[in-house]
């Protein structure tokens, strides 16, 4: 019983970047981006969240770093596809080529650096409920903070204007213009909260997850959580559920040959993004289903009519 709570906790703690960076990603695709510079905020965002918090022996001032370092990069592929209107796929893998570059001159002087682990909140009584503590009131901050999100965004794109107006310009950025809203203001708006959400989610690797840096830290989790947007149909409650599924997979794959089972250890580290890749061919198949559910004008760019 004990090693099933350790590997839930294991579970929870590997899928909350990916719930970081998909609820991002999931309020950009419904505007109507498609950010393929996920990865590349990530690692950013993974290299921005560790220096600082080493530098400066501050979790938040260090997760604020990170947000605010996503945050930019994405005002860059904001500005490059929605003012210069630049192709939105080739800028994305540009923006996730820089940012993998950039990073890894950046983090030369931090490679082999370790930071403190990031204390557990612990809540007098709850915590100390067998087995339903420890699994869910016994984890860092980030962890509850990852869960808030998903469900304010939930709320934000069902129960508010602003959230409708948001999904408005995702489903028809030409009828939203129409009637006076600003299809450019409210995408770039969603692009910067999208990439402070993979900032952290990069920054809760490098700090929290696996304390340290290491080049390459996030080892394609921003394609896994685009993956996730999809899988989840861009609804908030499913991204959550396909960030635990997913999670699950990366941890299992570490504890499989200690349940003595004899798979070489690289079948097993290729294992999450095999799972990945059957999920979206699982999901291809049902083309009406992507149809209805998708952002009508998901990756189209908006051009101002007169």
């Amino acid at each position: 019983m004990d090693l099933l709570v350790l590997i839930l906790q294991g579970v929870i703690v590997s899928a909350t970047s990916l719930v970081f960076a998909a609820i991002g990603e999931l309020v950009v695709e419904r505007a109507g981006v498609l950010n393929l510079g996920l990865e590349g905020m990530m690692v950013l965002g993974a290299i921005a969240g560790f220096a600082v918090t080493l530098d400066t022996g501050s979790y938040v001032v260090g997760i604020a770093a990170a947000a605010v370092t996503g945050a930019i990069a994405a005002s860059l592929f904001g500005f490059l596809t929605q003012i210069l209107l630049s192709n939105q796929v080739a800028t994305g893998l540009a923006l996730t080529i820089f940012g993998l570059g950039l990073s890894a001159l950046l983090g030369q002087g931090y490679s082999g650096e370790s930071t403190e682990p990031l204390a557990k909140i612990h809540i007098f009584f709850l915590s100390d409920i067998p087995i339903v503590g420890p699994l869910m009131f016994s984890h860092d901050p980030l962890v509850y903070l990852s869960l808030a999100l998903a469900v304010g965004v939930a709320w934000f794109l069902a129960k508010t204007r602003t959230g409708l107006i948001l999904r408005a310009i995702g489903e028809n950025h030409d009828a939203a213009h129409a009637i006076g809203y600003s299809v450019v203001g409210v995408r770039m708006a969603a692009l910067l909260f999208g990439g402070a959400c993979a900032g952290v989610g990069g920054a809760y690797l490098s700090t929290v997850q696996t304390p340290l840096w290491v080049e390459n830290i996030t080892a394609g989790r921003g394609w896994i959580a685009l993956a996730i947007v999809v899988f989840s149909a861009w609804r908030p409650g499913r991204a959550l559920l396909g960030a635990y599924l997913f999670g699950g997979v990366t941890i299992v794959q570490l504890h499989v040959q200690g349940f003595g089972i004899d798979i070489e250890a690289q079948y097993l580290s290729m294992l999450p993004y095999l799972v990945t890749i059957l999920v979206l061919v699982l999901i291809s198949h049902d083309k009406a289903r992507i149809s209805l559910n998708a952002p009508a004008c998901l990756a189209k760019p908006f051009f101002v009519s007169s």
